[in-house]
């Protein structure tokens, strides 16, 4: 069971990681609306979605991505590169969304690890029910009004889990040295 605090939490931490790390500039403008959990992220739906996971002792979550499969977000992601395709970006932007969430969880939950994140037909979307999640919610997620993604967030629990995050706006590091 999950606690409607940690359900609330678990939404906070993957918006804040949405915004910060699946855009490609943090002033882009990322908007972010729930979606039904069967429901296709619309016309030109990638074939593949990326499956990241972060596995605790009480709990597992499986973040699923599924990059739309058109011009606006192929060039948002892999146009900064001539010679990158669209499914390594999303692996490595998915990856580092990824790691945002397990940094905010690992406040809460000491014993966290991730996977390597990897592709699946997005046919097994239709089948995150025989996981037995405790939490399963989907999000349409559109950047700068052209790139877009549904983000898919499935929590199975062994035991309950109870929490309070407190998810403050982030400020990106530049890579800049700071004195003290």
């Amino acid at each position: 069971m999950i606690s409607q605090a940690a359900k609330e939490s678990f939404e906070r931490i993957v918006f804040q990681a949405a915004r910060t790390r699946l855009t490609m500039n943090p002033a882009h403008a990322c908007e972010i609306v729930r979606a039904a959990v069967q429901e296709r992220a619309g016309q030109g739906v990638s074939a593949q979605v990326h499956v990241l996971t972060i596995v605790s002792i009480g709990f597992r979550i499986v973040l699923l991505l599924q990059f739309a499969d058109d011009e606006a977000t192929r060039s948002y992601y892999a146009g900064q590169t001539a010679n990158r395709a669209l499914p390594e970006a999303a692996l490595e932007i998915g990856n580092l969304c990824c790691g945002a969430i397990n940094q905010q969880l690992v406040e809460h939950f000491p014993d966290l690890g991730m996977s390597t994140p990897y592709t699946l037909s997005s046919d097994c979307m239709g089948h995150l029910d025989e996981l037995e999640p405790a939490h399963l919610a989907a999000y349409d997620v559109t950047i700068e009004d052209a790139a877009r993604l549904r983000l898919t967030l499935c929590v199975c629990a062994s035991e309950p889990i109870d929490f309070t995050a407190q998810v403050a706006d982030v400020h990106e590091s530049a890579g800049e040295l700071e004195l003290f």
